[in-house]
């Protein structure tokens, strides 16, 4: 099991469990088109953002197969909240999991991305012992795919057409990466 009680620190960031009052912050990129393009939900309002928060709020360990840790992403200098990151577990049996993050556009570009999701499959794979973490993104979404390469997870499938989403058929992407792998990364990657 793994309960985030106290905020994890990297260099530049904190990534904390989520708040009420951080519908607002969250409510600024949700909303835009851009980021909901490749999500499977529509840009949202303040009531669905505010919904969505106290969900992510509840979100903070991991002890059963399909439970969510979500992690609120700050800039520590204006306690902005830039994103969230997420560690499902998939299998404890299979000690499997699958990371997800999403990023305001404003502060992409900055690194903070990778920063948040190194530190959250050291939670994986070092706190709770993970040996497998995934990746997922939409065949389309290059910047993701990116993402989880400088991660340092290779790409196992392009799953085509796996289902109608948004007015097309959706292709996606899998990622991976095992425990020794993430052992063997250097310093500089983690």
């Amino acid at each position: 099991m793994l309960r985030i009680e106290s905020p994890v620190t990297t260099a530049r960031l904190i990534l904390r469990p989520f708040r009420p009052g951080d519908a607002e912050d969250v409510c600024d990129y949700q909303r835009r088109p851009d980021v909901a393009r490749f999500m499977r939900w529509e840009p949202r309002g303040p009531q669905d953002v505010r919904v969505a928060v106290e969900q992510m709020a509840r979100e903070t360990e991991l002890a059963s197969n399909g439970d969510c840790l979500s992690l609120a992403v700050v800039e520590p200098v204006t306690g902005t909240v830039v994103g969230q990151v997420e560690l499902v577990l998939l299998s404890a049996e299979h000690r499997q999991g699958e990371l997800g993050y999403v990023f305001h556009p404003a502060h992409q570009g900055r690194g903070f991305a990778t920063e948040a999701a190194l530190a959250v499959l050291g939670l994986g794979f070092d706190a709770l012992g993970l040996h497998r973490v995934i990746g997922r993104c939409h065949g389309d979404n290059t910047a993701s795919a990116r993402l989880l390469e400088r991660l340092g997870m290779r790409r196992e499938a392009r799953f085509i057409g796996t289902e109608f989403f948004k007015g097309a058929w959706r292709d996606d992407l899998v990622y991976a990466m095992l425990r020794e792998e993430w052992q063997g990364l250097d310093g500089r990657s983690r």
